[in-house]
């Protein structure tokens, strides 16, 4: 396994653990359970797809799954902005912006790995 492959996987289960906190807050603290459950799917399917991803039975299978965990990460970043502009959330708050900042990074992560294994691909595809 790669080490920005075992790198990603393991911020994207350190993140899913801290959005399943944030899910249990907002359901018990303020009986939020439409927007939050759409974060509890999406902030921990992350780290389920790079998990799969992981064990691809190829290239190809390998950068679907991490283009999905790219796409989990987008979705996630746009249900904590709505909760944090609906005032479920406080975005000045140390833990959510650490939260947002977590999510940040692993958009980065996941676009460089998924463009890099695209390249690489290709690459190989055109010498071969």
């Amino acid at each position: 396994m790669p080490v920005e492959s075992s790198k990603v996987l393991e911020k994207s289960f350190d993140f899913a653990v801290r959005v399943v906190r944030l899910y249990q807050f907002l359901t018990q603290e303020h009986k939020e359970y439409v927007l939050s459950k759409q974060l509890l799917r999406c902030g921990t399917s992350i780290g389920a797809n790079i998990n799969e991803a992981q064990a691809g039975q190829s290239k190809a299978d390998f950068i679907a799954k991490m283009s999905i965990a790219s796409k989990e990460s987008r979705e996630t970043k746009y249900w904590l902005d709505l909760l944090c502009v609906t005032g479920y959330l406080d975005s000045e708050q140390p833990h959510v912006v650490s939260l947002l900042e977590q999510t940040d990074e692993l958009i980065k992560m996941l676009t460089k790995i998924v463009k890099t294994s695209q390249l690489k691909t290709k690459h190989s595809q055109l010498n071969t």
